[in-house]
């Protein structure tokens, strides 16, 4: 009886498919093998191990049963006793296989049907793994394409044998696409996915623009001129921030190039989008002003806790720095990554002069000191109560009028006025019930531990009870960070934990005494 049966006809199918699809020629014949396996198992029964092989030479094809050699069936259909094995094969040994030779299976319509789904279906799900591997490390790169299928504004692209979604949103405003149009995008994602590899396109990416200039500017290419930044409103205006590595070369004329021919190469693409170049600066306050440009900067104030930064400007520059809609200090923004406020020097002047009328007041009121003196203390730097009193003597004595006894008097005011005020915070967190516990966690000022109060934080338990973003809630985001909410809370629960691991330890003294 025959056992195999010559297909080389299999082998043809294999290489054309291999060709087609681009896929290895042996995952085409391993998706072959397992379709005949399945025809295989559908007649010889699903619940025994029915194995093919395709000679890759010959293309004879071969269908056997295997059986596992073990002590103890588990499964009867795939395994087999030793002792019973070895009557069939003397030299076997556990865990080897006894190998049946089956007779070749004549391919029904059913079957051949059937062989030819898992067929398919493998070589879809090869081509997906191919694919993938193909893209997922080409994002970042610009390719050409050619659009396949547009659907409620999102575009199919056929990038070769590969289809890509460049999704509404990912395309600039007003642009439109027709089937068969070339088109070039930006790969700014790629996902394997259960239905096969996602690979998303887009023409607003920040990136889109930065490597159009890396293939228009040979500089950017070979590395000499660096993009820092990019920051784009789509289709309106873009900046760019870029930097030389090479003293003699300027980065802002390279990449605009002979009478703004590289820039406008790049502009073309970008159906019209105004590009800012702007030099790239180490000095967050210079880039900052660079990235304000063609807007001039009086002066500049940087909060780099908050990130923010305080931008004054000439009062005729104003409407240039914010831009049509904000779009200049929005772009600015981005840029930079710090957060923009853009005063006038008018604003500037006048909220300088209420700032030192509140701080003179401040003074005056607490210290009961004349205009005069307050004024003093508010020009030389001292700002607050606080200042005044953890102030070195010394320093107050270089002021011009203040000899040693009106130094020593002021610092004993300021002493004396924050010593009233936390009796008074004491008294009110006491008022409110604000237990002690809370107190000895020495982490909260008498002034937030009043605060607490007055929200129904009273006890180590209701601390305790909050979550982190709660607390940052509760306090304000300027106070406290999440990570630094999250410890004072478990220092809160500190007691839970010894409360459970006394009663452990008084549990198990009770049995050993019961013992």
């Amino acid at each position: 009886m025959d056992t195999s049966v010559t297909r080389p006809e299999l082998l043809l199918v294999a290489d054309a498919v291999s060709r087609e699809k681009n896929i290895d020629r042996e995952q085409v014949l391993e998706a072959m093998e397992q379709a005949i396996q399945k025809a295989g198992r559908a007649k010889y029964g699903h619940e025994k191990d029915i194995r093919a092989t395709i000679d890759r030479k010959s293309g004879e094809v071969r269908l056997s049963r295997w059986t596992e050699v073990v002590e103890a069936i588990d499964n009867e259909h795939t395994q087999i006793p030793l002792h019973i094995a070895r009557k069939f094969q003397p030299d076997i040994k556990l865990g080897e296989h006894l190998i049946d030779p089956l007779p070749p299976i004549d391919f029904g319509r059913i079957s051949a049907q059937m062989a030819k789904q898992v067929i398919v279906q493998r070589v879809r799900e090869y081509e997906r793994k191919r694919q993938y591997q193909e893209f997922k490390d080409r994002v970042g790169e610009v390719i050409n394409g050619t659009v396949k299928q547009t659907e409620y504004g999102n575009l199919m692209v056929e990038i070769g044998s590969t289809e890509a979604l460049l999704r509404r949103d990912e395309l600039i405003p007003r642009e439109s696409f027709r089937n068969s149009d070339r088109i070039r995008a930006y790969i700014y994602d790629v996902r394997d996915e259960p239905r096969g590899p996602q690979i998303f396109l887009s023409r607003t990416h920040p990136g889109f623009l930065a490597k159009l200039f890396a293939q228009e500017v040979p500089e950017i290419y070979d590395g000499i001129i660096e993009i820092k930044a990019v920051a784009r409103d789509p289709g309106s205006r873009a900046k760019m921030a870029v930097i030389s590595h090479d003293s003699s070369i300027d980065p802002v004329g390279a990449c605009v190039g002979m009478r703004g021919s590289r820039v406008q190469a790049v502009v073309a693409e970008l159906q019209g989008e105004k590009i800012d170049i702007i030099p790239w600066s180490a000095q967050a306050a210079t880039f900052v002003v660079n990235a304000l440009a063609p807007a001039e900067v009086s002066k500049v104030v940087m909060d780099e806790e908050a990130g923010r930064v305080e931008v004054v400007v000439p009062d005729e520059q104003l409407s240039l720095a914010i831009g049509r809609r904000g779009q200049n200090v929005r772009l600015a923004s981005q840029l930079t990554r710090w957060d923009i406020d853009i005063l006038t020097e008018a604003e500037e002047s006048e909220r300088r002069q209420e700032e030192f009328r509140k701080r003179t007041n401040q003074f005056v009121e607490t210290l009961d000191v004349d205009d005069v003196i307050a004024g003093l203390l508010v020009t030389e730097g001292y700002h607050t109560i606080e200042d005044l009193a953890y102030a070195e003597p010394s320093d107050l004595h270089s002021i011009e009028g203040f000899d040693e006894t009106v130094a020593e008097e002021l610092m004993a005011r300021a002493n004396n006025y924050l010593i009233g005020r936390e009796q008074e915070l004491d008294e009110r967190r006491k008022e409110l019930g604000v237990t002690d516990d809370l107190v000895a966690l020495e982490v909260f000022s008498p002034k937030v531990l009043v605060e607490l109060g007055e929200k129904g934080i009273k006890t180590l338990d209701d601390l305790a009870d909050l979550a982190g973003d709660e607390l940052v809630e509760l306090l304000g985001g300027d106070m406290l960070s999440e990570d630094d909410a999250n410890e004072i809370i478990m220092a809160a629960r500190a007691h839970w934990f010894e409360q459970e691991s006394s009663q452990e330890d008084s549990s198990k003294g009770g049995d050993a005494e019961h013992e």
